[in-house]
């Protein structure tokens, strides 16, 4: 498989790289990003996209990848609700039509999040913008399109979330993670999890449009 991933510095994004280094069936990697990502791999080309409003500009490169892994995001906090939408909302959506019109057949994989509103009527703003860019996602020709929606993330591999507030949050859960393990189960998951399922999800194909963690973990165990 060759495959685009975008927000590949941020938590999730570098948790699905490494997995995609590590995996046989992906062949290519075209990292699409603002600043340069730092790592150097035979599979991995990068190209800088200084504004994602403007994905036009680098369309010829997208051509001939199978899959998009849209793992670009921000947290929401102390945003109002026309910037949020803008990075989340127009980021994500002119994206998506600039690969899909160099590439009819390609699936797309958006990473969203535990309590995404698909009514877009909720009273969490964020939450209400994540469910219009799924929403529209789920509208357009693409071959397969996937959201998945995690919650609660443990990061392995040494990865670290860019969010300071979020950082430090996890610094603060490190002792207690077998704690959350012991009581949520299979509602638990982690960066590596996440990786092997989007994998997983493009290679076999599934019939559900949503994953939250649970579905996630089932994802990534499927066999090879």
């Amino acid at each position: 498989m060759n495959v685009i991933i975008t927000g590949a510095t941020g938590m999730i994004g570098k948790g699905l790289l490494l997995e995609c280094l590590d995996d046989q069936r992906v062949g290519s990697i075209l990292l699409v990003t603002r600043n340069p990502v730092g790592v150097v791999h035979e599979k991995i080309k990068e190209v800088i996209l200084k504004d994602f409003n403007n994905p036009e500009s680098i369309s010829n490169e997208l051509a001939g990848y199978d899959a998009v892994f849209f793992c670009l995001g921000v947290s929401a906090g102390g945003m109002n609700e026309a910037l949020y939408s803008k990075i989340t909302y127009d980021y994500t959506i002119n994206f998506a039509k600039a690969y899909l019109s160099k590439n009819p057949n390609g699936q797309f994989i958006y990473v969203s999040g535990k309590g995404t509103d698909s009514t877009e009527k909720g009273r969490m703003m964020w939450a209400r913008v994540k469910g219009k860019t799924e929403n529209e996602l789920l509208k357009m020709p693409f071959q397969k399109a996937y959201m998945f929606r995690p919650g609660i993330i443990r990061p392995l591999k040494g990865i670290k979330s860019r969010t300071p507030l979020y950082r430090l949050g996890y610094i603060i859960m490190t002792p207690f993670w077998p704690l959350f393990k012991w009581m949520m189960g299979k509602n638990l998951t982690d960066t590596t999890r996440i990786g092997k399922a989007m994998i997983n999800v493009i290679a076999f194909g599934s019939e559900k449009k949503y994953f939250e963690n649970k579905d996630i973990n089932l994802l990534a165990e499927a066999s090879q």
